[in-house]
């Protein structure tokens, strides 16, 4: 899969852009705060309809414009699409494939495919539950595109859960027994949408682990393939039925919950746990990555984890392209050059720098340089 054209309109600091691609390497080189990685970053929300840097869609869209336009022509095999996304903070986006409007727009999602390395990915290993969850279901929906509408329903079950626990736990007499005989309906919704959610986690987990593992001892010095360990921690027992543990959980938490109004039992509240030791059977030997590893183990951690993600899409059978938005200056220069000789073969790399001399010599391919809001072709 490759992108042989990106188009852009009143997205972040481009009034318009017209950016002709090929595959194998294109480099986009230039100062800090010229738009190089507002480029891949767009390439990159037609993959998932997020942003690896901001969390809403407001700041995509070019101050003083009402909306933004994505466009690429997406090549795959000898299938080639036109896709196009409309930004439009406040109201719905819109999405189009050959320039038909699709009912929903998560249905553009599996049409492009792409693989980030950046420096916020730090955040995996010593940031939140949050993001690490946010990993693993942006992996899955783009190996499985039917499960942004279970991420989507679940969200919104939550949502409408947790105002219903607040109501609930102010509330007396009539009318604390109607918000939790309402509270039953979305008990059920949630460990229904729920369990479909912790079930695709817990298999992609397991499909994931040894290519962590083997990405770690890539690029860790004098690692081992054992020394890098991932496991899921779910909020309720996983041996049984999902759907009734949540439900036996939510029973059990009842009082909790609506003591502080808020759902406690549930995907949102999992956590995918990074380990580093001698592997599952040395339990007592293992660490958590986050708070006892170093600051050179916790890159080689977190570039494990989207060199494992690019391996298993690709075990999938299609190359997702590769985004490395400035990743080469946060790292040295052995994991440098670790990580260009790995993603060298990849059909299409994507890559921003600062200079010319952080794009590894493996990497050499198209450069254009990035200045004064013009992308030009070197």
């Amino acid at each position: 899969m490759h992108v042989t054209h990106l188009s852009l309109a009143d997205f972040r600091s481009y009034t318009q852009a017209e950016v002709p691609l090929d595959p194998g390497v294109t480099a986009f080189v230039g100062p800090n705060g010229q738009g190089k990685t507002n480029l891949v970053e767009a390439v990159g929300y037609l993959a998932t309809l997020g942003s690896h840097r901001v969390s809403s869609d407001a700041p995509l869209v070019r101050m003083g414009a009402e909306r933004a336009i994505v466009r690429a022509q997406v090549r795959q095999g000898e299938r080639q699409q036109l896709v196009e996304l409309e930004l439009n903070p406040g109201r719905a986006n819109r999405a189009r494939v050959n320039k038909s409007t699709l009912p929903r727009t998560r249905d553009l999602v599996g049409l492009v495919r792409t693989v980030i390395f950046s420096p916020e990915d730090l955040t995996l290993v010593k940031g939140d539950p949050s993001d690490r969850r946010r990993f693993l279901d942006d992996l899955l929906v783009l190996r499985t595109p039917r499960l942004a509408g279970t991420r989507a329903d679940y969200d919104r079950v939550l949502k409408q859960r947790n105002s219903l626990l607040k109501t609930a736990g102010l509330a007396r007499g009539s009318a604390r027994d109607a918000a939790l005989a309402t509270l039953v309906v979305w008990d059920e919704q949630l460990a229904r949408h729920g369990a479909e959610l912790l079930e695709a986690r817990l298999a992609l987990v397991d499909d994931l682990r040894p290519y962590v593992g083997k990405a770690y001892e890539t690029v860790a010095r004098g690692a081992s393939r054992d020394d890098a360990e991932i496991e899921y921690r779910s909020s309720v027992p996983v041996e049984g039925p999902l759907e009734a543990a949540i439900l036996a959980e939510l029973e059990r938490r009842r009082k909790d919950e609506l003591d502080r109004g808020i759902s406690l039992v549930g995907p949102h509240r999992d956590e995918l746990l990074l380990w580093l030791g001698h592997g599952p059977a040395a339990t007592e030997d293992r660490l958590p990555v986050k708070g006892y590893a170093s600051h050179g183990e916790s890159w080689s951690f977190a570039l494990a984890l989207r060199l494992a993600s690019y391996d298993l899409l690709r075990s999938d059978g299609d190359d997702p392209i590769l985004i490395l938005d400035d990743v080469f200056a946060e790292l040295d220069p052995e994991r440098r050059a670790q990580l260009a000789d790995l993603v060298a073969g990849a059909e299409q790399v994507l890559v921003t720098a600062a200079v010319p001399e952080d794009v590894p010599d493996a990497l050499a391919g198209a450069r254009y340089v990035v200045a004064d809001g013009q992308v030009t072709r070197a």
